[in-house]
């Protein structure tokens, strides 16, 4: 049973893109969350998963797909499969995702029920996310669900020129501000957009050191 009532409460409070709001009616978010926590599932905030880190609420995750304009041919790199919520939506709406997820709990779990739930386009590898996934590289689209404290280069170069990256960025327990950042067709300075105040989880790995 997908979160068709969800869906519907998302598109009051101001999410337009159809084809989002049609991938999450197709989804059951209590699938992605803790058995204990399944029946806050369709309320629109974060819930935690354990290991420190949290499925974001429907809303944040309705408006960073949106934000990335996807038409269904793209390769997106995800950072930060967490449960893997976020990626099922973006599998519906691109040709192939590819996602990163440093704790190895976390990506065994989330690679299983993704393969279960038949999805067959995305590809996900336990690792550093800060690091992208460079062999594969580079992405017309990059998304990323845990906060660095400024956008990391490494990322930014695996973008195609004229691509979308959506990442939140700030300190943990700061001031965080999600971005689109458009990459210029000739790779020049990318245009930076900010589009709301946000609060997630920070981004672990080699990315810590950098801040």
């Amino acid at each position: 049973m997908g979160d068709r009532v969800l869906a519907e409460a998302l598109a009051k409070k101001g999410i337009q893109d159809s084809r989002v709001l049609e991938a999450i009616a197709r989804l059951d978010r209590a699938a992605f969350i803790p058995e204990a926590l399944r029946h806050a599932a369709t309320e629109d905030f974060p819930l935690a998963i354990g290991h420190g880190q949290t499925i974001s609420q429907p809303y944040v995750v309705a408006l960073m797909s949106q934000a990335l304009g996807l038409r269904g041919s793209e390769r997106v790199l995800e950072i930060g499969t967490g449960s893997g919520y976020q990626t099922a939506v973006l599998a519906q709406l691109c040709k192939e995702v590819y996602s990163v997820e440093i704790v190895p709990a976390l990506a065994r779990s989330a690679s299983l029920l993704l393969k279960d739930l038949g999805f067959s386009n995305v590809f996900l590898r336990e690792g550093d996310g800060g690091q992208g996934w460079p062999e594969t590289a580079p992405f017309d689209v990059i998304i990323a669900t845990a906060a660095p404290e400024a956008v990391p280069p490494r990322l930014l170069a695996q973008l195609q020129p004229g691509g979308v990256m959506v990442i939140p960025v700030g300190p943990q327990g700061g001031a965080q501000e999600l971005l689109r950042i458009t990459r210029s067709p000739e790779g020049l300075l990318p245009r930076v957009e900010h589009l709301l105040p946000v609060r997630f989880v920070p981004m672990t790995g080699e990315v810590q050191s950098l801040g």
